[in-house]
């Protein structure tokens, strides 16, 4: 079934070959894909207000600890340093996805001063 321009794009122009993509629901289990470059882990630091992320390899060494205050302010510094010093941590843009997506809801968590569980 074919969907007409959605309201919001107004008078904008859209592409000749234009659509509205339906997504499927993703399956946590079975849709997942590991990145072989990284894995992370995110926390949070109650008496310094801040956010805490590990880069570690699936030896389980923790490479680097990112901190700080917003989601922004992380994933930008994280990626930046993956990108300077060549360390190619991430090759699925799912996982990049999925990081900003948590230290969002970490950031949110530490605004409003309850627990964060890492998904």
């Amino acid at each position: 079934m074919a969907i007409d321009k959605p309201a919001w794009v107004k008078d904008k122009k859209v592409a000749d070959d234009f659509e509205v993509i339906r997504t499927k629901p993703y399956d946590d289990y079975k849709d997942h894909r590991n990145d072989d470059g990284c894995y992370t882990l995110i926390r949070i630091y109650w008496d310094t207000h801040e956010i805490g992320v590990g880069i570690c390899d699936y030896k389980h060494t923790i490479l680097k600890e990112f901190r700080g205050k917003r989601a922004q302010d992380l994933y930008v510094e994280i990626f930046k340093f993956n990108d300077q010093h060549s360390k190619n941590w991430f090759k699925v843009l799912d996982h990049a996805a999925y990081i900003g997506k948590e230290l969002k809801k970490a950031e949110i968590c530490l605004a409003l001063g309850v627990e964060y569980v890492q998904e």
